[in-house]
């Protein structure tokens, strides 16, 4: 009989079920569909194998390079081409993202490359409010930001930087969760500015995410495989209906059997395979986010070969461009041309392929089922670092009783 059953193959049951595998418990995984992974996954396009789902991880804490280094695969760990992202405004030309920010917020309002974002006047108004006496850091990011640099301020610049990471407006995103050191440094500083200068120096040199050589997909065997290979059992195609039913002390790493807090946010990966000498050069860098209300349909844009050296070695002189939307495209492929083309300013006359992909992103926990563990985004928020982290605390916390 087992000791721990795990409900979910996604990463996070991954990581809990290897983590308690490596401590010489017995582990079984219940997989309800034919793939592991979640949304971490993989697909070809125009023959080049891509992620389909995430492809970078934050740095932040390290849990992320630390497990890998366990798979032995730290030699794979790659860091993204130097160089700020770019933002498309609601109107007029693309500008780079300010250099000194945190998920949008400047360390100083009034910077150059603020103003030339936001305008002069919201510069000036979010100094002047930052300046004011730090009262109670309000729960969510967009109520933070609004009080403390204007709603010009949100909505310019930080809600489509925060969308791109969080794929969320700042309304309904934690403040813990968008940075979990962000309100202490608030409290200290006495500023949002200075908080966010404050993380920034705190902050490890280089870059702040980083990938892995041939994508993220590449961790979801890596971890079943060592998994196997402590002895613990991986059931595909074997959905849950009762988790109290199971041996053992069962983890729950399946967002369907969460009480969510509202309904799943749905994405639309488009991914364009082109040929284009003119984007040798990285005309918007690694790729753009993009202002709620802009022209184009994409809230965001990344330029895969320009940001990952090894996936340009891959492509053999093509391109590869990333275009997410909110809402499904009635015609996926041609938006999503039209939209890169509008963002990145040059025609793309030759598109040789084009996939696209959904996900849905659930919503934070509000039920979870009663003497449970609970992993996975619905309890750890969205991106790579923070469910493998919370899966490896909630690891420790069931070893330890």
């Amino acid at each position: 009989m087992a000791d721990f059953s795990v409900v979910g193959g996604g990463i996070a049951g991954l990581v809990v079920a290897r983590r308690l595998a490596v401590s010489g418990a017995t582990v079984r995984v219940f997989e309800a569909s034919d793939r592991l992974g979640g949304t971490v996954a993989r697909h070809e396009v125009a023959g080049i194998g891509l992620d389909a789902g995430a492809e970078s991880f934050a740095v932040r804490g390290g849990t992320v390079e630390a497990l890998l280094g366990e798979l032995g695969m730290a030699g794979d760990i790659v860091s993204p081409a130097p160089g700020p992202a770019w933002l498309q405004p609601v109107a007029g030309e693309p500008v780079p993202l300010p250099a000194t920010a945190l998920l949008g917020i400047p360390s100083d309002p009034r910077a150059a490359d603020v103003v030339r974002v936001i305008g002069a006047p919201a510069a000036e108004k979010a100094a002047d409010l930052d300046a004011r006496p730090v009262a109670e850091v309000p729960p969510t990011l967009g109520a933070l930001v609004r009080e403390r640099m204007g709603a010009e301020m949100l909505d310019r610049l930080v809600a489509p930087v925060v969308h791109g990471v969080h794929s969320r407006h700042p309304d309904d995103l934690p403040v813990a969760r968008a940075h979990p050191g962000l309100a202490a440094a608030v409290a200290d500083a006495g500023s949002l500015g200075g908080a966010v200068a404050r993380l920034r120096a705190a902050a490890p040199p280089g870059a702040a995410v980083a990938g892995i050589r041939g994508g993220i997909h590449r961790l979801v065997p890596a971890l079943s495989g060592d998994l196997e290979r402590l002895g613990g059992d991986i059931l595909l195609r074997s959905p849950v209906a009762d988790p109290s039913s199971l041996p053992g002390t069962v983890v729950v790493a399946a967002p369907g059997m969460v009480g969510a807090a509202g309904p799943g946010r749905r994405i639309d990966l488009v991914t364009l395979v082109v040929e284009q000498h003119e984007l040798d050069a990285a005309p918007r860098g690694t790729g753009l986010l993009v202002a709620d209300g802009a022209t184009v349909g994409a809230r965001a844009l990344t330029h895969a070969t320009a940001k990952w050296a090894w996936l340009r070695e891959a492509a053999g002189g093509r391109h590869v461009l990333r275009l997410s939307y909110d809402q499904t495209p009635v015609d996926p492929a041609s938006t999503a041309r039209t939209d890169a083309e509008a963002l990145l300013g040059v025609p793309l006359p030759v598109v040789v392929d084009s996939a696209v992909v959904s996900w849905v992103r659930p919503a934070p926990a509000s039920a979870p089922p009663s003497g449970l563990a609970v992993v996975g985004e619905t309890v750890a928020g969205s991106g790579l670092a923070g469910i493998v982290a919370h899966a490896e605390r909630t690891a420790a916390v069931l070893l330890a009783r």
